[in-house]
């Protein structure tokens, strides 16, 4: 900064300014008497953050501008361009700078000092009032810069959030899709071996019957625990032994994810020769294979749909999504089916304690399901995929609470952070890998919902706990 001569045409200049047009020429020049004329250099800085403010400035020529630190960064907040006033002015409670300043160009500056203000009100009403109007148009300014602001914040909140739970459902089709297509280039041998069997139109009627009512009765997932479904993998086992089916070990998860019997297997078997028992069961594994990821994308479509739903209900605060009494292990059970091939991926056993005479809950069903996701999710990221992973997802009532814990037996949460974990953008995950907004919509979810979240973590034993009001 330097201070240089004023110009003749000092008085012309104010006098185009529109913000002085009430303003009479004498007052203009009583103005310029008491100011300094000072120019700045193309990227001088005219005011640094925070420093005292003590005189007004006028630009003539040239712009300045404007930025401040935020989380470390430099962020521009606007660019002031002549004509234009800044620094203090009269009446206003200006004490410090919020941002800096610095000249793009050379500028040219008419600055006073706030000491002239006093004299200002007893020389000119017309100046002063143009000068408080300067003033309100500057607060209304950076209202709406600061409104702005927390749109946008509002606005990266939502889109992290649902960048985050879109990609479950999103792999989830993914994963299906080329399970499907993988699956359906087996089809064509196996309908080879099906229809080179001399088989009866009354025995395909009384297949179709037996596999198309286990269809019908499929609930989504299967409620079998863990000491039940290895009982049922000894029974089907034992089954096939029994009749001569060859490689059985390779169709065998699928009738028991489907919850078949030896008592079903003895149906299709009572409909079919012999010699077409084993290529049967190979079609029927396969048409419930099909059946099973078709069901995949499709839940996985609806929980997008669902998320969509979601975020313009968010985005409308005013209309308010109606709760509806639901019975919460439908979301669960979807979840589950939703997040399967991570549990496989993984070798991680999942263990179902549900009281099925639970009453149902008034939810916001998708919002819930997104609470699901987020816990189960992070529990399949924090168990060892060695195969002794293990996590436990328990229902039960406690007074007027209907609440679902999900417990895991990772290496758990640690002490110092257990009080942040809820915090948005908090994570302990690396780059590319999680937002930290997975806990925070948990937390603003059961918040909407009059539930609560808590957690209990140690080493081998970490457990979320949701309880949401009857």
């Amino acid at each position: 900064m330097y201070q240089c001569d004023k110009p003749t045409n000092l008085l012309a200049q104010l006098r185009a300014m529109p913000m002085f047009t009430e303003v009479t020429d004498d007052v203009l020049q009583w103005l310029i008497d008491i100011s300094r004329f000072v120019c700045f250099d193309k990227g001088e800085t005219i005011f640094e953050y925070n420093s005292v403010v003590d005189h007004m400035d006028i630009i003539l020529k040239g712009s300045c501008l404007l930025r401040r630190e935020q989380d470390g960064h430099s962020r521009e907040m606007g660019i002031w361009e002549a004509p234009h006033v800044m620094g203090v002015l009269p009446f206003s409670r200006l004490k410090t700078t919020a941002a800096e300043g610095v000249a793009l160009e050379n500028i040219q500056v008419l600055r006073i000092h706030k000491e002239n203000f006093v004299e200002m009100v007893n020389v000119s009403y017309e100046l002063v009032q143009a000068l408080v109007g300067i003033m309100t148009d500057r607060v209304r300014d950076f209202q709406n810069m600061r409104l702005m602001d927390e749109k946008l914040m509002a606005l990266g909140k939502m889109s992290a959030g649902l960048a985050h739970e879109l990609n479950n459902p999103a792999s989830a089709i993914v994963r299906s899709s080329q399970e499907l297509h993988k699956h359906l280039a087996q089809t064509p041998e196996r309908f080879k071996s099906i229809v080179t069997m001399r088989v009866t139109t009354d025995a395909v009627d009384n297949l179709n019957q037996v596999l198309f009512d286990r269809i019908r009765s499929y609930s989504g997932a299967s409620d079998l625990s863990l000491l039940q479904r290895e009982s049922r993998n000894d029974d089907l086992q034992d089954w096939f032994d029994a009749h001569d089916i060859t490689n059985g070990d390779e169709i065998i998860d699928t009738f028991i994810d489907w919850d078949w019997s030896p008592e079903h297997l003895d149906a299709v078997a009572g409909a079919v020769p012999t010699e077409a028992l084993e290529p049967v069961l190979w079609w029927i594994e396969a048409n419930l294979t099909t059946e099973g990821l078709v069901g995949e994308i499709q839940t996985a479509s609806n929980r997008i749909a669902e998320l969509i739903g979601s975020i313009k209900a968010y985005s409308h605060m005013d209309s308010q999504a109606s709760m509806i009494a639901k019975d919460i292990h439908e979301g669960i059970r979807s979840t589950l089916t939703m997040l399967k091939f991570k549990f496989k991926e993984k070798h991680v056993k999942l263990k179902k304690e549900f009281d099925k005479d639970l009453p149902n809950v008034k939810i916001l069903e998708g919002e819930l399901n997104q609470i699901w996701t987020n816990l189960i999710a992070n529990a399949l990221d924090v168990v060892t995929p060695d195969g002794s992973g293990l996590i436990t997802i328990r229902t039960y009532r406690r007074r007027d609470n209907v609440c679902v814990d999900v417990e895991d037996n990772g290496t758990g949460i640690p002490e110092d952070i257990q009080s942040r974990i809820f915090e948005p953008f908090f994570t302990t995950k690396g780059i590319g890998e999680g937002t930290g907004m997975g806990l925070d919509i948990v937390r603003r979810s059961l918040k909407r919902h009059g539930g609560s979240v808590s957690v209990e973590s140690q080493p081998g034993k970490t457990c979320f706990r949701i309880c949401l009001p009857l």
